[in-house]
C-alpha cells in the first residue's frame, strides 16, 4: 500500500453471505477477497464469465477454502437484474452484505444502456435501485448492511432533473456526477425508509477517494482506447505513495461501512487524508448534494417509474 496508509481489522463473516458488484476485478475484487478471507460466502455477480472464473480463482489462491461463486449480472439491462434476483430468491438464503460497487465512468459519447437509460445513469443507479428491489426479501432476511459506492464526484454538478438522460445534450463528467449523487440520495433514503418501516436494514455509503482503478483506464466497449491522461498522472503519484490511494486502499471505505461493529447507518466512509483523496478509512462528513431528503424522496420516485420497481416489503 501507498506510504501512510493503515490497513482495518475484519471481523470473522462466518455464516454470513454476500453480494459485491463490480467483483471480477480491482478495487471489486480486493472487497470481495477480504470478505472471503474473513469467513463470508460472496456472490460474485459479473457481466463477463471469463473475468470472473478468473477472480475466483484469485480469491481462492489467497484465500484456500473460500466460499466464493459467480452470477450472471449486466447492470445495464434491467431483465439482467430481474433474472439475478430471481435465481437469488429462488435459493432462499438471506444476503447479509450487498456493496453496491460496479460502475462505469466517462464514455467520450453517450450511450444508451439496453432499456435507453444514458449509460451512467442507467449503469451506477438505476441497475442497482433495481437490484435493491429484487433482493429486499433476502436483505430483509439478513438484516442487511447495505453500502453503496459512490464518489468524490458526487461532491460535484447536481441531478439534471429537467433532463436525467442526457438526451438533449451530454457531458459526460456531468452525467458520472449525477449518477453519483442519484445512488448515494438513494441509499440514504433506503435507510430512512428501513428505519421508518422496521425492515432491518442498514444502508450507507462509502467513496475511495482517488486511486487507479479501472474506471479511466482503456475501456474500448465504452470508446475509450487507451487509459485516459488523469488516470496515468494518478497511477504514477499512487505509486510515489503521493496524494492518493492504491487500488488495494481504495476498497476499504466500502469495507469498514460493511463490517465495523458500531457503523451509524446513513454514514459516509472514505479516505481521511488530503481533500479525502487518499488515506486511510473513516467516517466523514456528507457531501451537500447528499444531504436533502427531499432530493432523495424525488430521485427515489423517479428511480421507480424508470425501473418500473418499488421498494416495499411483500405486502407493504
Amino acid at each position: 500500500m501507498a506510504r501512510g496508509i493503515t490497513d482495518i481489522e475484519i471481523p470473522d463473516l462466518r455464516g454470513r453471505r454476500a453480494v459485491v458488484t463490480g467483483a471480477s476485478d480491482g478495487m471489486g475484487l480486493r472487497i470481495a477477497a477480504r470478505l472471503a478471507a474473513a469467513g463470508a460466502e460472496v456472490v460474485l455477480p459479473v457481466r463477463n464469465a471469463r473475468k470472473g472464473d478468473a477472480a475466483l480463482a484469485a480469491i481462492r489462491e489467497t484465500a484456500p477454502g473460500a466460499l466464493v461463486s459467480t452470477r450472471g449480472l449486466d447492470l445495464s439491462s434491467l431483465a439482467s437484474v430481474t433474472a439475478l434476483g430471481e435465481a437469488l430468491r429462488a435459493e432462499g438464503r438471506a444476503v447479509h452484505l450487498l456493496i453496491n460497487n460496479a460502475g462505469v465512468m466517462t464514455p467520450p459519447e453517450r450511450q444508451e444502456t439496453a432499456d435507453g437509460f444514458e449509460l451512467q445513469f442507467g449503469t451506477n443507479h438505476l441497475g442497482h435501485f433495481a437490484l435493491v428491489a429484487e433482493l429486499l426479501p433476502l436483505l430483509i432476511a439478513g438484516r442487511a448492511r447495505v453500502v453503496s459506492q459512490i464518489s468524490v464526484a458526487a461532491d460535484q454538478h447536481g441531478i439534471n432533473w429537467g433532463d436525467p438522460n442526457w438526451e438533449r445534450s451530454y457531458h459526460g463528467r456531468r452525467a458520472y456526477s449525477q449518477s453519483k449523487i442519484a445512488l448515494g440520495l438513494c441509499a440514504l433514503e433506503l435507510d430512512r425508509r428501513s428505519r421508518a418501516g422496521g425492515w432491518g436494514i442498514t444502508s450507507s455509503l462509502s467513496h475511495p477517494g482517488v486511486a487507479p482503478t479501472n474506471l479511466l483506464a482503456a475501456r474500448p466497449e465504452l470508446g475509450r482506447g487507451r487509459e485516459t491522461p488523469l488516470r496515468a498522472v494518478i497511477r504514477t503519484l499512487s505509486a510515489r505513495g503521493l496524494v492518493f490511494g492504491t487500488v488495494e486502499s481504495a476498497g476499504l471505505p466500502a469495507l469498514l461501512a460493511a463490517t465495523v461493529p458500531d457503523a451509524e447507518s446513513g454514514s459516509l466512509f472514505g479516505p481521511s487524508g488530503f481533500r479525502h483523496l487518499g488515506g486511510p478509512p473513516a467516517r466523514q462528513a456528507l457531501f451537500g448534494r447528499l444531504r436533502s431528503p427531499e432530493d432523495a424522496a424525488r430521485i427515489w420516485r423517479l428511480s421507480e417509474d424508470l425501473t418500473g420497481r418499488r421498494l416495499a416489503p411483500a405486502g407493504g
